[in-house]
């Protein structure tokens, strides 16, 4: 079958498994291309400050994951526990985060997020969505933005 130039090959061709086995990589590898592009552009547009990559993903995880410890932390980052340590102490001296004893065990100490921390993450990912609302008006059309919408959901079924 052919296409807008392109030629399709038709639903009961022997060439239809090979076909689309073979969009398969060019695709996922556009999405990953695309993602992490879409990924560093809406880092940019965060409300930062002062703080590293390490310490927004500590921040980041906090706030998904909930209280933690160093070394679940340091698990979750793939970094060592005394990495994870100096982040940690850096983020306790700007107030961002809290530790209080674990409950059943008093050696370890759980930390949380401060309610400076909450604040700043509702600041940044406010940021991160205005800029990423205005690009979407200013560079796709309504029927454009539908697609996207559309799109938006598929990717969702992927990752969860």
């Amino acid at each position: 079958m052919r296409v807008g130039g392109t030629s399709w090959p038709s639903e009961g061709s022997g060439r239809t498994r090979s076909f689309f086995a073979t969009r398969r990589q060019p695709i996922a590898s556009e999405l990953r291309v695309v993602l992490g592009k879409l990924k560093r552009r809406l880092r940019e547009h965060a409300n930062k400050g002062d703080l590293s990559l390490s310490q927004m993903a500590v921040l980041g995880y906090l706030d998904r994951e909930g209280p933690s410890t160093v070394t679940t932390l340091a698990r979750a980052e793939g970094v060592r526990p005394q990495s994870m340590g100096a982040t940690v102490a850096a983020l306790e001296e700007a107030g961002l985060v809290s530790g209080t004893p674990h409950p059943a065990d008093g050696r370890q100490i759980m930390l949380s997020l401060t309610a400076a921390a909450r604040e700043w993450i509702k600041a940044s990912r406010a940021a991160r969505e205005d800029w990423l609302s205005r690009a979407i008006r200013a560079h796709l059309s309504p029927t454009e933005q539908e697609e996207l919408a559309k799109a938006a959901a598929l990717l969702r079924r992927i990752v969860d």
